[in-house]
């Protein structure tokens, strides 16, 4: 009896150390130190369509790069609705959750997601100036676990406020934005240095909400010559209503990138946002192939930039086409 319990303890051990390698084993990795199954946290700011574009380009951009929804990634898309108390609460959900890596769509999305994290990697892009945020030190300097991509392109808003002032002919520029918004403070300073350098004035109008933006730009009637809106998420996502009064009051309305050019602006010099969101899913599926390392990529720019103009709006808003504008700008003529 006391050699059969011997032969059965040694039995039991061993199925039990069986047992112990096989949960190891499914534990592991896939093939060539990759995962099975990647969850990326998505954290976009506000719902607007430039914003709605570079979340679309970074997804497209892992699924080139061997990184499929539904097969070896699992994205959880929160959108912080333009209310600036929710990313942190995202970002501390995803940290909580632990996803593998999060692309934050938006200064506060970014601000937020590093503010939760200082291990899990970050990509960011639609962040205007991402030094001056606190996310890098510089382009060339990324932090340890954050990068990504700027939709301010230095030559950008010149371009826009050069052919506002000379060859629109405005002397006085009515601006638009959230002051509670890092990227668009940024953006007024510009804006503003650019119009004194050009013998022009701006008018601002701020705004904390996107229900205060039709009376903004109701204010700027009879007092200006022609209306900028910057990349501010909270006058962008409320644009139609600005775009109402400019249409009404023949008011020529310029904008701080292509999409909302598209939905009722005479003009912008831009990109498209899908690629910049596109470049930042290059820099992600580096990381999670671990080529990289967050603070190898250096922060990039856009990769093309051009001044488009909207032929139907500049009609509706009273600005007479020159023929001359062919020479330096691409023309739009609705999809």
């Amino acid at each position: 009896m006391k050699k059969s319990a011997q032969i059965f303890s040694l039995l039991f051990t061993g199925v039990l150390l069986l047992a112990g390698c096989g949960n190891e084993t499914a534990k592991e990795p896939a093939a060539g130190g990759e995962k099975e199954t990647y969850k990326i946290g998505l954290t976009q700011y506000a719902p607007h369509p430039s914003l709605d574009a570079a979340t679309e380009g970074f997804k497209k951009a892992l699924e080139d790069e061997g990184f499929k929804e539904g097969e070896n990634v699992e994205f959880d898309f929160q959108n912080a609705q333009g209310d600036p108390n929710n990313p942190q609460t995202i970002a501390n959900n995803f940290v909580g959750d632990g996803v593998d890596l999060i692309f934050a769509n938006a200064t506060p999305s970014a601000v937020s997601a590093l503010n939760a994290t200082k291990d899990i990697p970050i990509l960011f892009t639609s962040v205007t100036d991402p030094v001056g945020a606190g996310l890098v030190e510089a382009f060339d300097k990324p932090g340890e676990n954050i990068t990504g991509t700027t939709d301010n392109h230095p030559d950008a808003t010149k371009q826009t406020i050069d052919f506002i002032t000379k060859e629109v002919g405005a002397k006085k520029i009515g601006v638009i934005y959230n002051s509670g918004e890092q990227n668009s403070e940024v953006q007024v300073t510009q804006v503003k240095e650019l119009a004194e350098k050009n013998d022009a004035e701006v008018v601002e109008a701020s705004v904390s909400n996107s229900a205060e933006v039709k009376q903004a730009a109701e204010s700027l009637v009879g007092r200006v010559d022609a209306i900028y809106i910057p990349t501010d998420n909270t006058v962008v996502s409320a644009l139609e209503s600005v775009i109402t009064v400019a249409n009404n009051e023949k008011i020529p309305l310029f904008v701080g990138e292509l999409d909302s050019m598209k939905r009722g602006a005479i003009a912008a010099s831009g990109f498209e946002y899908y690629d910049i969101g596109y470049q930042t899913g290059l820099m992600a599926a580096q990381i999670l192939k671990g080529d990289k390392k967050p603070s190898e990529i250096p922060v990039e720019l856009p990769d093309s930039l051009k001044l488009v103009i909207n032929k139907e709006v500049a009609e509706a808003q009273g600005l007479e086409l020159k023929p001359e504008w062919e020479e330096i700008a691409e023309f739009y003529e609705g999809e």
